[in-house]
């Protein structure tokens, strides 16, 4: 850790920040949002929630439940 490349960026003091850099080079206060997952991260895909097929399946059961309703309405 005390071998990162460092950020650099000026503080208020006007000295340059130690704290380690991220892969854009700078620090996580100097830099803005980290770059993110990697290309590639199948870690989205744990439980398929937000796959296509299943928010049109929500979607079509939504559907169904509001006319279902809309009948007992008497």
């Amino acid at each position: 850790m005390h071998r990162a490349k460092r950020c650099g960026a000026r503080t208020r003091s006007g000295k340059p920040c130690q704290s380690p850099a991220m892969a854009n080079g700078r620090c996580r206060m100097h830099g803005g949002p980290s770059p993110g997952a990697p290309k590639g991260n199948r870690n989205s895909f744990k439980h398929g929630r937000y796959t296509t097929e299943s928010i049109a399946r929500r979607r079509e059961i939504s559907t169904l439940i509001r006319a279902a309703r809309a009948l007992d309405v008497g």
